[in-house]
């Protein structure tokens, strides 16, 4: 506090107030002394010029006027510095107003200019932040909006199509009705769920969805998961291997919420790990934490898109349809519920093998 009040800009400018009065009085001394020393050896020009200022004005007046003459002199050489930062910090806010959200202004000094810079400067960089993020959210509001509108209308599309088939009497027989039926009522749970989906990533997205937590055993949770995808293993001529702990891993979390997320890397896992036979699904505690991992053993993820694949609309192979890519917000909402339970969700791949890690606190950790 001492420190700052002794480097203020009010200690300064009085400071500087002080040498220049101190500085004019000692300049004006020397005037005098050179005034003197040139009577004494008769230089006539300035002897002469101070005659006549003295029968012009007085001397009292000519004293007065020439110590302002040099206060100001002085006052303006040792403000100088200080003035022209100034003027540049008044040039920098100009070129900020106008756009050029990259200026900055280096802080030469520890007073309340220097502050003042680096004010300006945090401002700019808020204000670059802010404007990106404000393009990126437009950017993203126009791409969410073409991929709802894509998502939409190709399931759509086709339940109308077949639907004005029908309508129109152009099929065969009974079974190619029924095909026609079974295809329209497929694409319209298709269309329901990307609804869903939708509907389930605003709420998260905008806050406007409570946890109902409550004690539960992750091992549990996830051996009964598993237990489900039994049919799709089969199917998928793939087997699954349970990695658990002797005992219970207790977590407080909303059971059908969390239940969505391993639902949604187990489905991921069964459809694009086909190749790799297995799928490892392990459960262990670490540092306070209960994690899950989710191995598959098929093609890779690129790495490229890795780090987008919690995106929301983002599909890893752009050729998929939307009935093998999924609407492409599972990953995003899996994200979203995990982190409002206060863990974390991540994935790395390789030609070995692909890992999808969720970290959840354990019941009662700090």
């Amino acid at each position: 506090m001492k420190s700052r009040l002794l480097y203020s800009l009010r200690w300064k400018l009085i400071g500087l107030f002080v040498l220049s009065l101190g500085l004019s009085g000692l300049s004006l001394l020397g005037a005098l002394l050179v005034v003197y020393i040139a009577y004494d050896f008769r230089i006539p020009f300035i002897y002469g010029l101070a005659r006549q200022l003295n029968d012009m004005f007085g001397i009292p007046t000519v004293l007065v006027v020439t110590g302002i003459l040099f206060f100001v002199i002085y006052t303006f050489v040792l403000s100088n510095k200080r003035i022209l930062y100034l003027l540049r910090i008044t040039k920098a806010v100009q070129r900020i107003a106008d756009g050029h959200f990259d200026e900055r202004i280096p802080v030469s000094y520890n007073d309340e200019l220097g502050e003042l810079a680096s004010n300006l400067n945090k401002m700019a960089e808020q204000l670059k932040t802010s404007i990106e993020d404000e393009r990126r959210a437009e950017r993203t509001k126009s791409e969410l909006i073409t991929n709802v509108s894509h998502d939409l209308r190709t399931p759509l599309t086709s339940i109308s199509g077949y639907l004005g088939l029908i309508e129109q009497d152009r099929y065969r027989d009974e079974v190619e009705l029924r095909h026609y039926v079974h295809i329209a009522y497929e694409k319209s749970k298709r269309l329901h769920t990307l609804i869903d989906d939708l509907f389930e990533y605003t709420r998260l997205s905008g806050g406007g969805l409570s946890l109902r937590k409550s004690s539960l055993d992750l091992v549990e949770m996830i051996g009964q998961l598993t237990a489900q995808f039994q049919y799709e293993m089969r199917m998928a001529g793939m087997e699954i291997r349970l990695k658990f702990p002797q005992g219970k891993v207790p977590i407080d979390a909303d059971g059908d919420k969390l239940a969505r997320v391993f639902d949604n890397l187990l489905a991921n896992s069964v459809n694009y790990g086909k190749d790799g036979i297995y799928l490892d699904v392990a459960v262990r505690t670490e540092d306070g934490a209960a994690v899950v991992e989710v191995i598959n053993y098929g093609e890779p993820i690129p790495p490229h898109d890795l780090p987008h694949i919690f995106d929301r609309f983002f599909r890893v192979e752009k050729s998929r349809s939307t009935d093998t890519g999924g609407s492409g917000l599972g990953l995003a909402i899996a994200r979203q519920i995990v982190e409002l339970h206060g863990g974390t969700i991540r994935a790395e791949s390789d030609r070995s093998r692909t890992l999808f890690e969720v970290r959840l606190p354990l019941k009662g950790a700090e």
